[in-house]
């Protein structure tokens, strides 16, 4: 169940037979007996990929219960963190790995030598379950779902350009000053339209529609724009307060912020989740705890 498994969350043989330290050969052999016992087709083979059957869907959500509950069962009599073991696959955006997490990762490491982390960043919204996710971190407004929701907190939000667009444009004070300037557009899906320059007032969040001539559906080059001097941005403080401290970026307009964006963990709804996913999510909002404001 284990191999099958794998194989199912990488789409390959070959993958998920590096992936478990075994030759190819044996994850084949496993799979074949495996459905030779069940009596049904799990995987669809081609020389190109490797797809679930319906049935294999099916079996594959089953068994991914089935196996967390065997790590549960395994964990139950073990209470020093060096026992825990077992592989941890989350999700989050690239700025909060690469600013909060990444860096606090070798500290986790040492106190759980035995979990192996994977680690993807994305800013597409993964399929949890599908793709075969113990937890997810999540920026911005949840959709209505099936998995389970732990509010973490909200980050603020904050204006930012860099020293060489302000010198060429000069520094917004009002909000109608941004008329003369330029705000680097960032949506989910290149052709669609975004509302411009966000600021609360009072308890109501408006828009500023702005010009501007770059539009992205990435993090990494929202914020890299802005340091090459493309525009404004609104980012999370916690992403970029060095680069504040640094002089990289210069925050514009602090009396017109965004609204806060809720940070959430998600994880699918289960009847108990292992220990040790537990214990990641429990360190997750520890480290995330001084960048986050309260709810």
């Amino acid at each position: 169940m284990h191999i099958f498994v794998r194989v199912a969350e990488l789409a390959s043989f070959t993958k998920a037979a590096d992936s478990l330290g075994l030759p190819k050969a044996s994850t084949s052999v496993a799979v074949q007996q495996l459905e030779g016992q069940l009596g049904t087709q799990l995987l669809h083979r081609t020389t190109r990929k490797v797809q679930m059957t319906q049935d294999g869907q099916r079996f594959y959500e089953r068994c991914k219960s089935l196996l967390a509950d065997m790590d549960e069962l395994e964990a139950m009599f073990q209470h020093a963190p060096q026992s825990l073991r077992g592989r941890l696959r989350v999700d989050m955006n690239s700025r909060i790995a690469r600013h909060q997490v990444i860096p606090r990762l070798p500290q986790f490491i040492r106190e759980h030598p035995q979990i192996e982390v994977e680690l993807s960043c994305t800013d597409r919204r993964v399929d949890v379950v599908g793709e075969g996710f113990d937890c997810v971190v999540r920026v911005g407004t949840l959709e209505d779902s099936s998995l389970v929701a732990r509010t973490l907190g909200r980050l603020r939000i904050i204006n930012c350009a860099s020293p060489a667009y302000l010198n060429e444009y000069g520094m917004p004070r009002t909000l109608s000053d941004l008329t003369n300037h330029k705000l680097i557009h960032y949506v989910s899906t290149l052709g669609q339209r975004s509302p411009g320059f966000e600021y609360l007032d009072g308890s109501v969040c408006r828009y500023v529609p702005m010009q501007g001539v770059f539009t992205v559906n990435s993090v990494e080059a929202y914020e890299a724009g802005c340091l090459a001097g493309l525009g404004i941005v609104q980012v999370p403080q916690a992403g970029v307060w060095q680069m504040i401290q640094d002089g990289a970026l210069v925050e514009a307009l602090p009396q017109y912020r965004a609204e806060p964006m809720p940070v959430s963990l998600l994880y699918a709804q289960r009847r108990n989740v292992s220990a040790r996913v537990q214990i990641f999510m429990d360190w997750l909002a520890d480290i995330m705890a001084p960048y986050l404001d309260e709810t």
